[in-house]
């Protein structure tokens, strides 16, 4: 079935604005939540489009953790040292390969600012760590979090280890308590919301200029006004078959998908309607929770040829990608009898074998490929190193028969993506043309857009930068300096 129209829609085709405000916001999720509060405090009339009857989008369902640093209160208060600098250099190296280094700078140098932003607003972290949280859902009152590998191999080499996940407190999901707060505090400021309330298109002047947008309410279509700017905070396109086919049919591997039904990419494609350069459309984020209860961490990941491909003590998130992206989602991970438990999601071991040939043979692995494999591990566990993958004790140990094995294929465990790409924008929000210049009055944050994370991601950072740079692209939108 082939998508509704996005082409812009000329001013001059209007006869009539049914409604009008100096800022218009479509999606009222974590980033639409921080625009609007921002355009409202800047002294703009602000109104929010949100298609379906309640605020929150994906970010209500998540868990409720927000990558946050530097040094933050929560941080200081749980014993923790952090710096813009160590932050900034990790997450260089986490987001990329060519990660977006200006939004990264942006980030890194507010990131403090913006925590205490958050508490200001009413959001409630808690200064306690759970060491072996590792991405895995949290409970309320666990505070920090390592969240992105930060404590592991290669990272842990690159600056010292930071816990920089905060954990909404206020019930579970997190996610919810956050957006239940934000809504609040966007309310509070001035913004009026307009619910079951879907965009549809943009509306443009002669010059090219974004001034308000045509939507659809209970069967009826009209246009409303913006007179200083529209902001998109749509979510991603996750949801879109035709998107995930044309920029990211890795996706197609698995058949689970993190977000809502508005994560259909129309924000996305209404701005490329009016111009709009995309980046990172390839780019995706997946989950992997193969690895709670924690003792699993001690087994090794190999692929369908037998083989190990990343450190299992890393970030899930960083294993999922991996196994998803380069192993074409085929992966088992292999466990002694020692530290076997079924997994937290309730999946036991599909193969329990006496031995590594028989396992191979069991789950079908190329011959002797699964034995030299841990053979080699073995002998390098005992000594305390990993050559390969520098996995880091205690979490590296040989594996004794017998031997188990969990089928991590793409159809027998859930995998859990997610999209990265979206519209190209500047720190401050602006939207760029596909000749780089800024598209005048149409900005955008969140998942529409390509934030801090480009190949790479740390739980957190959605809630994070959403909510980071949807304030700033609320205070541009408004004429005001982010």
């Amino acid at each position: 079935m082939t998508s509704p129209s996005v082409a812009p829609c000329r001013v001059a085709e209007i006869d009539s604005w049914t409604d009008e405000a100096d800022v218009v916001v479509v999606g009222f999720g974590a980033a639409g939540t921080a625009a609007a509060y921002e355009a409202a405090s800047a002294n703009a009339s602000v109104l929010v489009l949100e298609r379906t009857s309640a605020s929150g989008g994906a970010a209500a369902m998540s868990d409720g953790m927000i990558y946050l640093g530097g040094g933050t209160a929560t941080q200081r208060g749980a014993g923790f040292e952090d710096s813009v600098e160590n932050m900034t250099a990790f997450l260089t190296a986490a987001c990329g390969p060519a990660p977006d280094e200006a939004k990264i700078a942006a980030y890194c140098a507010g990131t403090v600012e913006h925590h205490d932003w958050l508490v200001a607003r009413g959001v409630q972290f808690a200064a306690t760590f759970r060491p072996d949280g590792g991405g895995t859902s949290p409970l309320d009152g666990e505070g920090l979090m390592y969240t992105g590998g930060e404590n592991a191999y290669p990272f842990d080499e690159l600056v010292p280890p930071a816990p920089r996940a905060h954990v909404v407190q206020g019930g579970r999901p997190g996610g919810a308590a956050l957006m239940t707060v934000l809504t609040q505090a966007a309310l509070d400021a001035g913004a009026r919301p307009s619910y079951d309330t879907s965009t549809e298109r943009l509306v443009v002047d002669d010059g090219g200029r974004v001034c308000g947008v045509i939507v659809s309410r209970y069967g009826e279509g009209f246009a409303i006004r913006a007179r200083t700017g529209v902001v998109l905070t749509a979510g991603g396109f996750i949801n879109n078959p035709e998107m995930v086919e044309q920029y990211a049919p890795v996706l197609h591997l698995t058949g689970l998908r993190l977000g809502t039904e508005g994560d259909d990419g129309r924000g996305i494609r209404m701005a490329q309607g009016a111009g709009a350069r995309v980046k990172r459309m390839d780019a995706v984020e997946c989950a992997l929770p193969f690895n709670a209860p924690r003792g699993l961490v001690h087994g090794i990941l190999v692929n369908r040829l037998g083989q190990r491909f990343v450190n299992e003590d890393t970030y899930m998130g960083r294993i999922g990608q991996r196994a998803l992206v380069a192993q074409g989602a085929e992966v088992y991970l292999i466990v002694d009898e020692a530290h076997y438990a079924p997994n937290w999601l309730g999946v036991p071991a599909a193969w329990v074998c006496a031995t590594a040939a028989e396992l191979s043979a069991e789950i079908g692995l190329p011959d002797r490929a699964l034995v030299e494999t841990l053979d080699y591990f073995n002998q390098h566990a005992a000594q305390g190193v990993d050559p390969l993958f520098h996995k880091r004790p205690p979490a590296l140990t040989p594996l004794t028969p017998p031997l188990a094995a969990f089928d991590l294929r793409a159809d027998k465990f859930p995998y859990a993506p997610f999209t990265l790409g979206g519209l190209h924008t500047l720190p401050s929000g602006e939207v760029l043309d596909v000749d780089g210049e800024p598209i005048a009055g149409l900005y955008a944050a969140g998942r529409t857009t390509s934030g801090v994370a480009a190949q790479g991601y740390c739980s957190g950072l959605s809630l994070g930068d959403s909510t980071f740079f949807g304030r700033r692209a609320g205070l541009s939108a408004a004429g005001a300096k982010p």
